[in-house]
């Protein structure tokens, strides 16, 4: 509670982050950081990922291609993970250069750091791995825009914390997501405030909509999730006011590989993307 006061400002971020040509946060374009969960085949992701870009291009949204070439904290040691590091580099350079657009994807510890800032434009810090001093650290001294995504486990102003590690490696390329917190077991909540409270450490942030309606571990080996509330939480951040969204998008959900129940259907994202673009703009107002 002691963050929210006069200081805070829910429309405008202090810092601006670079990605690419464009910038992110105090008052700039709504950026979309979106693909599948993780990279299932080369063609597919490319598939997605150049129907997605057609989409914000017609809408005007400033677009990050994601995929994980590796999903490590999976409910099951038996469940799909992805390519792996070397393959999934190369397949992540390749739609970068094919879609001319920057790239985002999860590290998981420091000796990834390397490797993945030669290759992609944003490190993403899973959420469970938002303590982690030492990758925090890293993934900072990189150079890379660092996405950190809050843990179910902390509350918002916990954030400033996580900040605070980053600043100390010399770094103010940050933007904070947030992706729900823990309610019980295999629920997930998000409190609204959360999101003027991050944004009043002086960061851009970000809306995971996807994961925010994941059920973890809901599904017995897997995550279950609630897809129809996606759009519904992603109206109430826009209108509460964020810096961009990040949302897991496949063309087929049930065929995905990883995190199907939550994904957006790839059919579906246009209409939902001209709701928040409405919505951001009466908030800016």
């Amino acid at each position: 509670s002691g963050l929210v006061g006069s200081e805070m400002c829910i429309r405008d971020s202090m810092h601006t982050v670079k990605i690419g040509n464009f910038e992110v946060g105090a008052g700039n374009p709504l950026v979309l950081l979106a693909g599948p969960c993780v990279l299932e085949s080369y063609e597919r992701s490319l598939y997605i990922g150049k129907t997605i870009k057609e989409i914000t291009s017609r809408l005007g949204i400033p677009y990050v291609f994601k995929a994980s070439f590796d999903k490590a904290n999976r409910s099951s040691y038996n469940g799909y993970r992805g390519p792996g590091l070397e393959k999934g580099l190369k397949w992540l350079q390749s739609i970068k250069d094919e879609l001319n657009v920057p790239v985002v994807t999860d590290i998981h510890n420091e000796t990834q750091v390397e490797p993945v800032s030669k290759v992609v434009d944003v490190l993403q810090i899973p959420a469970f791995l938002s303590r982690q001093t030492d990758l925090l650290y890293t993934a900072a001294k990189s150079g890379c825009v660092v996405n950190v995504k809050k843990g179910q486990f902390l509350a918002p102003a916990d954030m400033k914390n996580v900040v605070k590690k980053l600043e100390e490696a010399g770094s103010e390329k940050i933007l904070l997501t947030e992706r729900g917190a823990s309610f019980g077991y295999n629920n997930l909540v998000v409190d609204m405030r959360s999101f003027p409270i991050m944004r009043s450490t002086g960061y851009p942030v970000i809306f995971d909509a996807t994961h925010s309606v994941q059920l973890p571990g809901g599904a017995g080996t897997s995550s279950a999730g609630n897809r129809e509330y996606v759009e519904f939480l992603a109206r109430g951040a826009a209108g509460v006011g964020v810096d961009g969204f990040f949302m897991e998008v496949h063309d087929n959900p049930e065929e995905a590989l990883c995190d199907g129940p939550n994904m957006v259907y790839l059919d579906k994202l246009e209409d939902l993307l001209k709701d928040l673009i409405a919505i951001n703009e009466i908030t800016k107002k």
